[in-house]
């Protein structure tokens, strides 16, 4: 025979063992309930975590019609054409651009302006003007290979 039938069966707790445990048990329970929660002042736990979580913004305002193509690429069409999300050619894919490119800047443009297929017209950017979309054009072209004049910003 195996040694597991010649051992002895398991004995239950005896209930003043397990009444004791069931006291200790509520006893734990109500001393860490009574314990005063301290009041928290909100500069000093700041200060506690701002090494660790300090964020710094930068708003950069540029008045409509002077954002240069990288900035206009970066505030709006990055979020798909970086990942290409939603089947948006990723910046810098030769092979997705090369068949756009080949349509002429005109006709990127053009889609771009009004929208294609999942891309909503002007890219999301309803601030943007007609020259903003083209320089995002040809910021976004050229980095899949075109080499499109971007228009320039006036001064």
């Amino acid at each position: 025979m195996s040694a597991l039938h010649n051992r002895p069966a398991r004995q239950p707790l005896r209930p003043a063992r397990r009444l004791a445990l069931s006291a200790v048990a509520v006893l734990a329970t109500l001393l860490g309930a009574c314990g005063k929660p301290q009041s928290e002042d909100p500069e000093a736990r700041a200060r506690l975590i701002e090494p660790i979580a300090r964020v710094v913004l930068k708003v950069q305002k540029v008045a409509a019609g002077n954002r240069s193509g990288e900035q206009i690429y970066q505030g709006t069409c990055a979020g798909c054409h970086a990942s290409g999300a939603l089947n948006a050619p990723k910046a810098g894919d030769t092979a997705a651009w090369a068949p756009r490119i080949a349509q002429g800047f005109d006709t990127l443009t053009k889609n771009a302006i009004s929208g294609i297929r999942q891309m909503p017209p002007r890219g999301g950017g309803a601030d943007l003007t007609d020259t903003e979309v083209r320089r995002a054009v040809a910021h976004l072209a050229n980095s899949g290979g075109a080499k499109f004049e971007e228009p320039p910003i006036a001064k």
